[in-house]
């Protein structure tokens, strides 16, 4: 039966196929960047010349530029962190699922904030709802870690804690982010949009998950198809 799992997908204990999951999650997120661009449309101008006003109302729309560009940046950094977290993954259970389903239908969420903060973005309302659907999106996707790695439930036994404790630090910077973000609304909304854009820099250098996949990657060395060696290296995402 394991023999089974392993050819249709890495799976869990009972069943659960990881591969199953990575493929709806990255379906998810596919659908949640293209729905980015669909609030971007084409100006409609009246009379002539057609071409100063379309100008004019093309440089006009630069705040929904702003926030489909931010917001895809954004998007992407999660998709990698959660990326990321399954190349330790190698179980999966329910309560993984649910946590993964509950975390993709906050980023489902993404296209409508991005919306109102892209015409909205001198309200405070929509730099808050925003800033608050970007907190619960890191929250979930810390949650998922924590629950992965928690006693090492989901992941390899020789994982190093410091390792874990490292990255759980580093999801939650996106969160401390947006919070403080949402506490510069009050005073200034551009202070606010600004610390939205500067959110993935933090997140665009390898973290130590990443320099820690790296070594483990290389140590393994290369396999060629069909040996023993193949069967026994550890599956990858």
């Amino acid at each position: 039966m394991e023999k089974q799992h392993a050819a249709h997908g890495r799976s869990g204990p009972v069943g659960l196929s990881i591969s199953r999951i990575e493929a709806f999650a990255d379906g998810v997120f596919a659908i949640v960047i293209t729905l980015l661009i669909l609030d971007i449309r084409v100006p409609q101008v009246q009379g002539e010349p057609v071409g100063p006003q379309l100008l004019r109302e093309l440089i006009n729309m630069w705040p929904k530029y702003l926030a489909y560009a931010m917001s895809f940046i954004i998007v992407g950094v999660y998709w990698v962190g959660h990326h990321a977290q399954f190349r330790f993954i190698r179980h999966a259970n329910r309560t993984l699922l649910w946590i993964n389903i509950l975390f993709l239908m906050c980023v489902a969420f993404v296209p409508f904030s991005a919306a109102l903060i892209g015409e909205y973005r001198h309200e405070q309302i929509a730099v808050i709802i925003y800033g608050v659907n970007l907190i619960v999106v890191g929250a979930c996707l810390y949650l998922h870690y924590w629950y992965a790695t928690h006693k090492h439930r989901l992941v390899d036994a020789d994982l190093p804690e410091q390792q874990i404790e490292a990255s759980k630090r580093r999801i939650l910077i996106a969160p401390m982010i947006c919070l403080v973000a949402i506490g510069l609304s009050f005073v200034s909304t551009p202070l606010s949009i600004i610390l939205y854009l500067v959110l993935p820099i933090p997140y665009i250098l390898p973290g130590r998950i990443d320099i820690h996949w790296s070594r483990s990657h290389h140590a393994i060395g290369p396999v060629h198809p069909g040996s023993p060696e193949e069967h026994a290296r550890p599956p990858q995402g």
